[in-house]
């Protein structure tokens, strides 16, 4: 669900990238509660057409006893001909207002015991960043390892509030820094963190079959040979979380399956409510819901963020692509209503489970 929200700051990181706090009005706070990694989509209209953005909260989560966070912060970095990114650094300005949609994502951390690890490229440090604060200030018992890529010092998201975490946690926290387009004076020689580098990089700085939990997040590229490289290294599927950032490069590979080109009935539940609608010239299931319920949850359309996730109840679809489900939720039998098109003349899902 949406809601206006001020503009606290809009604050420079970088010479591409800026932090936008919003504030949480005191009624609100609860439903703007969310977990360490998770994020937000944000609304705007350019030109007529709405456009839906989704950003990483960067701070640490709210704790048990708290209402509910007074402010969210998220990193926006600026995109080449990016509709929302270039608007963000260019023009908005504190006191203007943004449509914010309630925290979602299931890339998370909860405090508790154990060793976790990340390896994470670009802006991919914004969720992980509020998790290594949340889960070394709420568990005493837990430690942290973080692998970061970046293309050079100057374009590094949240330096300073990484150098604060690791003074603050100096043995519980252990940080590698990795440039690829320029050399450092300390730590790794600059180049790419491909899946050959970084099966051997990580047994050399900590114990990966003590890790509980892996979390990788950025571009396909870095996620992609940071899972390749721990499957080579034997960490089981289950320890490793990825979110992906910035796929626009990747065709689409559509699985196996005819998509039913018109006349297919798409059955929905979506806040409590059914409803049963044609589809109309191989549309998403998403599109057809749309044309319906305008509240129909969405927000990258790439098959990235995974807002629009849904469980299939009856018939078959077809799923062009999918970087936000896990192996575990597909087998259950979730998929992305943005990339999803009936394959049987009837298709039952539910927004709500």
């Amino acid at each position: 669900m949406f809601h206006p929200l001020r503009v606290a700051e809009v604050r420079p990181l970088t010479d591409d990238a800026v932090t936008i706090t919003f504030e949480v009005p005191e009624d609100l706070r609860a439903q703007y509660r969310y977990a360490a990694g998770q994020h937000i989509a944000i609304r705007r209209r350019v030109d007529g057409a709405e456009i839906r953005r989704t950003y990483s909260l960067c701070d640490p989560a709210p704790g048990a006893a708290e209402p509910g966070p007074q402010r969210l912060r998220v990193g926006v970095r600026m995109v080449e001909d990016g509709a929302f990114s270039a608007y963000a650094l260019k023009e908005l300005a504190a006191g203007d207002t943004l449509d914010v949609m309630t925290p979602a994502g299931r890339f998370v951390l909860e405090p508790r015991p154990g060793r976790f690890a990340a390896v994470v490229g670009g802006s991919g440090i914004t969720p992980v960043l509020s998790q290594i604060a949340t889960v070394l200030a709420r568990e005493p018992k837990a430690s942290f390892c973080l692998v970061r890529s970046d293309r050079t010092a100057a374009s590094t998201m949240f330096l300073e509030e990484v150098a604060d975490l690791k003074d603050r946690w100096p043995d519980r926290f252990h940080l590698v820094s990795a440039l690829s387009r320029e050399e450092q004076q300390a730590g790794l020689p600059s180049g790419r963190l491909d899946a050959d580098r970084l099966a051997a990089l990580l047994p050399a700085i900590l114990p990966v079959g003590e890790v509980d939990g892996w979390y990788l997040c950025g571009p396909l590229g870095l996620v992609s040979s940071a899972e390749r490289a721990l499957r080579t290294l034997g960490v089981p599927r289950a320890k490793v979380h990825q979110e992906i950032f910035h796929v626009d490069e990747v065709p689409a590979t559509p699985s196996a399956g005819s998509v039913v080109p018109d006349g297919a009935t798409v059955r929905a539940t979506l806040d409590g409510r059914a409803g049963s609608w044609p589809s109309q010239g191989g549309e998403s299931l998403l599109e057809t819901v749309l044309r319906n319920r305008s509240d129909a949850p969405y927000a990258c359309k790439g098959g990235v963020c995974g807002t629009c996730r849904t469980k299939l109840l009856s018939g078959e679809v077809r799923m062009d692509r999918n970087f936000a489900l896990e192996p575990e939720e597909t087998e259950a039998g979730y998929v992305l209503a943005c990339q999803s098109h009936p394959v049987t003349a009837v298709v039952e899902v539910d927004f709500d489970a």
